[in-house]
């Protein structure tokens, strides 16, 4: 049986749908893709269904032509600008003495925080584990197999809007699919284009879309903070239309093939002619007029992940600096200019790293670093479930052996005794008769 998965990326610019499968040597295989304009999306929210829904009918049947199968089971990405992070600590008592941690008290922890009190109209998206303390002792990442009586742990607990969560889980079901799991964009983008070693020595994701900026700091291999910027590619294509005098389209067009974020010796003199309406003169814009433009849309994006870089603590210790992702990370010489802007070293992360066999042009693209990220995360949380059931399974054949020895011993023992209380009487009444 094949082991396929489906992630869908609802952007604010563009749903993308990737079907992979995952070979039988780790190999993960993208055997259908399909992109489609999104509509109904504004800022990474679903502001209406039917619309969504239709663009995501469109993106998959795109993907199931292409791949042959048929998509039922989704993991979708979730961003906007409500979505919240927060530290939680939870505990929970163990009335045994002498207990043993087990990952079934563990994951009964991680569970028991999706039910903690959250503000009016927010819900739990995700709960991610930071580190675990037993009986007050020093942190730990893996508390299994410990002893002790209270098992604590330090969550980063992603919220947002309960009618925006909702909302992406109507345009999926409309659509004639079912969630099967919600993931945090960033988290899901960090999965593809950051490797473990740059989680370890501590790193900054950006991801700059089309309606958000969505960030995500790791440091020493943990997850550290989230947050989402309601600014992204989509104003510095407003501000190159406003500035230049120009259509949306027209824009987007300049900002993809001529988009710069520094200026070069030559870029005072180059000019880009702008074909006219029905008959008009071409209109013509200068290399650097559009450089200085997005310049200043980009400066005012990188401010606010400076912003949260330094309200964390975390800015002065990640060492493997700023990895940037999203359809914005293709804007010439924008790795240098966040190096200037964040005094961090930067690099532009690509999402075919995890990917074998054909791979095209096209997937390698960074704003696809998130739909990517999707089926990587789907295809670990696939491998987690099955090694649970597996020790399940173990766990049920060791204690059926263990129930059936049991029993023996306990038949053994009463025939034992039984034999002792017939072996008892008869010496009583061989006693008697010979008296």
């Amino acid at each position: 049986m094949r082991n396929i998965v489906v992630g869908i990326d609802v952007g604010t610019t563009k749903i993308a749908v990737f079907i992979a499968e995952k070979k039988e040597n780790n190999e993960i295989h993208v055997i259908g893709m399909g992109r489609t304009e999104s509509q109904g999306v504004e800022r990474g929210v679903v502001k209406n269904i039917e619309d969504t829904a239709t663009s995501i009918k469109i993106a998959v049947k795109k993907a199931e032509e292409m791949s042959g199968e048929k998509v039922t089971e989704v993991y979708v990405g979730i961003a906007g600008h409500h979505i919240r992070s927060k530290q939680h600590r939870g505990n929970i008592i163990i009335h045994e003495e002498e207990h043993i941690i087990t990952k079934e008290d563990v994951e009964r922890l991680k569970n028991e925080q999706y039910a903690i009190l959250m503000e009016h109209g927010e819900q739990i998206i995700d709960v991610i584990p930071q580190h675990y303390i037993v009986d007050n002792d020093s942190p730990t990442l893996n508390p299994v197999g410990r002893i002790g009586k209270c098992l604590a742990g330090d969550f980063h607990l992603i919220t947002g809007n309960r009618t925006n969560i909702q909302n992406i889980y109507k345009s999926v079901q409309l659509a004639g699919y079912e969630v099967k799991k919600l993931v945090l964009e960033p988290i899901a983008s960090a999965e593809s284009v950051v490797n473990d070693e740059e989680k370890l020595a501590g790193v900054c994701l950006v991801d700059i879309g089309g309606g958000t900026t969505d960030v995500a700091i790791f440091h020493e291999g943990i997850i550290r903070h989230t947050s989402v910027i309601p600014l992204a590619g989509n104003v510095i294509t407003d501000d190159i239309k406003s500035c230049c005098s120009i259509i949306r389209t027209q824009a987007e067009a300049l900002k993809q093939n001529f988009g710069a974020c520094l200026e070069t010796p030559t870029s005072a003199n180059e000019i880009i002619s702008i074909p006219g309406f029905r008959g008009r003169d071409p209109k013509e814009i200068s290399v650097q007029q559009l450089t200085m433009v997005i310049k200043s849309r980009v400066m005012m994006i990188l401010e606010q992940v400076l912003y949260e870089l330094e309200n964390t603590g975390y800015h002065k210790q990640l060492i493997a600096g700023v990895v940037l992702t999203g359809g914005g990370a293709k804007i010439k010489g924008i790795d240098k200019f966040t190096e200037f802007v964040l005094g961090l070293d930067a690099r532009v992360g690509t999402p075919e790293e995890h990917l074998s066999g054909e791979i095209t042009e096209e997937m390698k693209h960074p704003m696809h670093a998130t739909g990517i990220g999707l089926i990587l995360k789907a295809i670990q949380d696939e491998e987690n479930y099955k090694s649970r059931n597996v020790e399940v399974e173990n766990k049920e054949v060791i204690t059926d052996t263990e129930d059936k020895e049991i029993k023996e011993e306990d038949r053994a023992g009463t025939k034992k005794r039984f034999g002792k209380k017939i072996e008892s009487f008869l010496k009583s009444i061989i006693g008697d008769s010979k008296e």
